[in-house]
């Protein structure tokens, strides 16, 4: 589930491709997220296999020996159960968690499709049909420039605009769009709208 700086970069644009032929990257958003639990910022990670050292995203297969489903699911009950807009929003998601999934691009591309028909938003996404390291005139490549070390003001399409969180008092920015879904139900897309750089 994308973090609130993907997600402002989909709609900036009135189009956008997802890199289907990259080799995976450690350490990215590609295999995690972050949520706000009642004592701290959890990462959601799916596990994949090893050897993922140069292997195309699309064949990177999940490593389900793990029950990180299970968990995952928890964590989000555990952290949202009594977020204002989590039953309503949780029967779109709880199906993701039951079914066996095998490669990640899969679970990514279902999980990023119910994120943007729950906040509205009909933006066109295409998929590359090849690896191209150079960037074609006209495209911004936002690739690798979304990462979880990121800092607020290396942002890239967010300015966070702040919005009531399920816990604590102070806000934590950039997290999962699943936190601002929960909190915010039907406003999601305005709070993105409010933040976007210019």
């Amino acid at each position: 589930m994308p973090c609130l700086d993907y997600v402002s970069g989909l709609m900036r644009f009135g189009g956008v491709q997802i890199e289907a032929h990259e080799h995976y990257q450690k350490q990215s958003y590609r295999n995690r997220c972050y949520v706000r639990t009642a004592n701290k910022i959890d990462t959601l990670t799916v596990p994949v296999q090893q050897r993922t050292h140069h292997q195309p995203i699309r064949d990177l297969r999940i490593a389900n020996d793990q029950a990180w489903q299970m968990h995952h699911w928890r964590c989000l009950k555990a952290g949202y159960g009594k977020a204002p807009f989590f039953e309503y929003y949780a029967p779109y998601f709880e199906p993701v968690y039951q079914k066996k999934w095998t490669f990640l691009f899969d679970l990514n591309l279902e999980l990023l499709t119910i994120c943007l028909k729950l906040m509205q938003l009909r933006i066109p996404i295409n998929l590359t049909e090849w690896y191209d390291k150079t960037t074609p005139v006209g495209l911004f490549d936002a690739r690798s420039r979304l990462n979880p070390g990121n800092r607020p003001e290396t942002y890239i399409f967010h300015q966070p605009v702040e919005y009531p969180q399920n816990f604590g008092v102070e806000f934590v920015p950039n997290l999962s769009i699943i936190d601002l879904l929960f909190c915010q139900g039907p406003s999601a897309a305005d709070v993105l709208r409010a933040g976007l750089r210019e």
